[in-house]
């Protein structure tokens, strides 16, 4: 199965909108796989969310241009570099210009209503921020919360615990970029810092099975063995009694 760059949708039934945590550079497939699991409410965007401006998060913006899908006004909801970096840096302003996408200003841990059902709560987390800040985000339906915490550094540089991250949620979609060290060969893997799948895993391992059972691994580079669920490495997530997120998986909030 080809695998897309994380992503979350976010499907609303009783008010008929939706929304996209991500705009990847497989926005457009995405797109279509959003519209498959809702169709009554096919090629709607009513919002879309970034969590920071490295590549597969923020690219897919492009498809909402003049040369592609024209479109009019989708709210993007933004932290103030990101805000920034769209305005002023083409060709991003451009969309900005000719009101393709709107900016909505986000504040760190200042919690939102996307609607009457639906919260979100942004949270500053370390990360290279070359051109904006990151963001995770804490995601509020009726009954159930998730995080959303696709790029960090490293736990331990993060102000939260993450322990008390889980605590506050129902299910935790976590950075899992890399499985362990030395698996990009020839590279300093601390310049490009990501909490390994292994450290995660050990971090936690003294957590309850339902605290574990929160934690579904995203994000993963195209070296990470957990990619191939008949692996080692994917048997043992499974034992430890985590899981790597599956495309297309859905949660009710």
């Amino acid at each position: 199965m080809r695998r897309d760059p994380a992503s979350l949708g976010l499907i609303d039934p009783v008010s008929g909108q939706r929304w996209l945590v991500e705009c990847t550079p497989s926005f457009p497939r995405q797109a279509r796989r959003f519209d498959t699991a809702h169709p009554k409410l096919a090629g709607r965007i009513d919002g879309i969310l970034l969590t920071h401006a490295h590549i597969g998060h923020y690219a897919g913006l492009l498809h909402l241009g003049r040369e592609v899908m024209g479109a009019d006004g989708v709210p993007v909801h933004v932290m103030p570099r990101m805000e920034k970096f769209l305005r002023t840096q083409g060709p991003w302003s451009q969309l900005v210009q000719l009101k393709n996408i709107a900016l909505r200003p986000m504040r760190d841990g200042r919690a939102f209503a996307l609607n009457k059902r639906l919260r979100v709560t942004p949270f500053l987390v370390p990360h290279r921020d070359e051109f904006s800040e990151t963001v995770g985000f804490r995601i509020e339906g009726p009954r159930q919360k998730i995080l959303w915490l696709p790029d960090i550094d490293k736990w331990e540089r993060w102000k939260t615990p993450l322990e008390k991250a889980l605590a506050g949620v129902d299910v935790a979609y976590l950075d899992a970029t890399f499985y362990t060290d030395g698996e990009l060969g020839g590279r300093d893997m601390s310049k490009i810092p990501h909490p390994f799948i292994a450290e995660t895993m050990r971090r936690l391992k003294t957590q309850p099975a339902a605290v574990r059972a929160k934690v579904r691994f995203i994000h993963l580079n195209h070296t990470n063995p957990a990619h191939n669920p008949r692996s080692a490495a994917a048997k043992t997530i499974r034992t430890a009694g985590f899981r790597v997120a599956a495309q297309g998986e859905r949660v009710d909030l």
